[in-house]
């Protein structure tokens, strides 16, 4: 998220902003029609499927990788984050595999990467590991070792990091709330932004509607009320998850679950007597060791080929590790790159509508609104309305083409009251200063 929104009515946006922004938020196959035989000139053959394995997998003892690559095209108005939701990605996976493209204003009919396929992290098997640099959780059935189920997490940001180490599950609440710790307390005073000493279960509570405390004091995997922070480093050290992949989690593991939480962000493994690295940028809180980590995947890298005799291309591994788009990518002389893997994806058919997508309702002449910004640029407009479209709660937002410009304008709100209070989140989310706007003041096109 690079690209820079100018607005002519308040003052320009840093370039900071949307990651500023951004941390502060926040299986099936293809189906073919059954015809009868009387009828054969009516038969069309589908060649893109439905839907892909996304969360769950089968999994042998040697097996090191899981999944397959995807991809989709995209229509007018779709998001990243909305593709990754309905995929089961976090926003670090379908960014980072899609850098060519802007999060917010996706062109239509642009080839969407879908990295659906995983490197597993170099640990027990057993239980719930939680890989840090990825920003995803694998989980290992009781008793099943021939699947492993994984689901995004968004994490804790600089100063409130997630810790490492071996835990367990040590409770199960549903409908929890929350009682906010002191330093929270502070740290939302300080923003104007005062909390209520508990937050009960509801939709205004951080927690979601399941939580599993970790034997770490104070620390947390749950759902949220902010899905869209998913695949983020946004919290304050908890372990986050969609709502409806909490849920499923919810339902499966039981209280003693061991979680173990590492942070790797180079990975190796064979699949298919191919060697494949799957590499991402360290967490800010290990960058530092980036030279290190990377010569130990080498090293890694060059164990693995030994064992079975094989030949490194290691121009191509330095590229990989430079581009650390969390793509498995083989390493092997001739093998494919990024082009031909994107080519030999699964295509998939375009859902109807995305799960989770916010749905914008009409304005109508009675609602109160605010004015957000004017823009010269469409594509700027469209941008801020997604962003705004896609925090934690939405804030309804749309672009209107206005005197040879374009407005960006949230709503509808039902009073007065509710259109400040989201003004006043408008301004400490994006620094930005907008107004309310009176039904009987405003004017339409």
């Amino acid at each position: 998220m690079s690209a820079v929104i100018q607005n002519r009515a308040v003052s320009p946006i840093p370039l900071v902003f949307v990651a500023t922004i951004i941390s502060a938020l926040l299986s099936g196959c293809q189906s073919i029609p059954l015809f009868s035989d009387d009828q054969p000139e009516h038969i069309v053959w589908n060649s893109k499927p439905n839907n892909i394995a996304s969360h769950e997998f089968n999994l042998s003892s040697d097996q090191g990788m899981v999944g397959a690559l995807a991809s989709i095209s995209s229509h007018e108005n779709d998001t990243l984050s909305d593709i990754g939701r309905h995929y089961g990605l976090g926003y670090n996976d379908i960014t980072i595999a899609n850098a060519n493209l802007d999060p917010w204003t996706l062109p239509a009919e642009q080839t969407v990467l879908l990295p659906l396929r995983f490197v597993l992290p170099d640990a027990p098997r057993k239980g719930i590991v939680l890989n840090l640099a990825n920003m995803r959780m694998f989980y290992y059935p009781k008793n099943r070792t021939d699947s492993v189920l994984t689901y995004p997490v968004g994490i804790g940001r600089q100063g409130w990091n997630t810790p490492l180490g071996q835990t367990q599950i040590v409770a199960k609440k549903a409908n929890p709330d929350w009682t906010v710790p002191e330093s929270i307390h502070r740290e939302h005073q300080a923003l104007g932004d005062p909390l209520p000493k508990v937050i009960h279960a509801g939709p205004d509570n951080p927690l979601g509607s399941y939580a599993m405390p970790l034997g770490f004091s104070g620390y947390l995997i749950h759902g949220t009320n902010k899905p869209y922070g998913i695949g983020l480093q946004v919290s304050h050290g908890c372990v986050q998850l969609y709502p409806e992949d909490i849920e499923a989690l919810f339902n499966k593991v039981e209280v003693g679950t061991p979680v173990r939480i590492v942070h790797q962000p180079y990975m190796a493994t064979w699949q298919d007597d191919m060697l494949y690295l799957e590499a991402h940028h360290p967490l800010d809180k290990w960058e530092k060791q980036q030279k290190q980590l990377q010569k130990d995947i080498r090293k890694k890298l060059q164990q693995l080929a030994t064992e079975k005799q094989a030949t490194v291309d290691w121009g191509k591994v330095e590229r990989i590790l430079q581009r650390a788009d969390g793509v498995p990518t083989p390493v092997l002389p001739d093998s494919a790159d990024l082009p031909e893997l994107t080519a030999d994806a699964v295509q998939l058919a375009h859902p109807e509508q995305f799960y989770g997508q916010p749905v914008i309702n009409d304005l109508s002449d009675k609602d109160w609104s605010i004015l957000a910004a004017n823009f010269e640029n469409e594509t700027d407009a469209q941008k801020l309305a997604a962003m705004l479209n896609h925090q934690g709660p939405p804030i309804p937002a749309r672009k209107i083409a206005k005197d040879g410009g374009f407005q960006v304008v949230a709503g509808p709100f039902k009073n007065k009251k509710e259109a400040k209070t989201v003004a006043q989140r408008i301004k400490l989310n994006f620094d930005m200063e907008v107004k309310a706007i009176d039904p009987k003041q405003a004017t339409r096109n």
